[in-house]
């Protein structure tokens, strides 16, 4: 049976030979390239949203805005603090965070809504999580083994925006009846 581990001298000869490639090893088993592309993906959607939970929590108006507003202002300090995990990442295996507003529309799965109505709103919200339990959910399979710690972090990811939509279903159960069917 063979050892599973390369003997002492060759990862200590190998770690210094490509110092320079950081946490990015010859074990790595994903495509660098497309994982951080993907991830600049993930992260235009997350900026995305927060711009939408920040445009929906100060436009939120009605006898039900209160908590919904809050609802919403804790949802953009979530999404914000994905887009921080995801940009770390990026850096971490050498690539650039993409923050560049004029394509952020263009890479992020969901889209800005601008509704006005607050059953709209959380209705959108409510779309672009699903969007983001989709595309979170796949990359997270295409990672597969092959980047066990950016499978990991969508994992994370993808657990918030779970309860992000179990939020948004719980607001939209919550509504009085009329209100909810606008």
């Amino acid at each position: 049976m063979a050892d599973f581990l390369t003997d002492i001298k060759t990862l200590r000869e190998r770690a210094r030979a490509e110092i320079d490639k950081g946490p990015v090893t010859e074990a790595y088993g994903a495509d660098l390239k497309r994982v951080i592309e993907v991830c600049n993906e993930a992260l235009a959607t997350e900026i995305v949203c927060v711009l939408r939970y920040k445009r929906h929590y100060y436009t939120a108006t009605g006898i039900h805005s209160e908590s919904v507003a809050a609802e919403f202002l804790e949802h953009a300090a979530d999404e914000q603090r994905h887009a921080d995990l995801l940009a770390e990442r990026i850096a971490q295996l050498g690539g650039s965070p993409d923050f560049d507003p004029a394509r952020l529309s263009s890479r992020s799965h969901t889209e800005y809504n601008a509704s006005s109505d607050l059953v709209e709103m959380i209705r959108e919200d409510l779309v672009a999580e699903r969007i983001a339990i989709a595309s979170y959910t796949e990359i997270a399979q295409w990672i597969g083994d092959g980047d066990p710690t950016t499978r990991r972090l969508f994992e994370e990811l993808l657990a918030d925006e779970e309860e992000h939509a179990d939020d948004l279903k719980s607001l939209l159960e919550r509504l009085p009846a009329d209100l909810a069917r606008s």
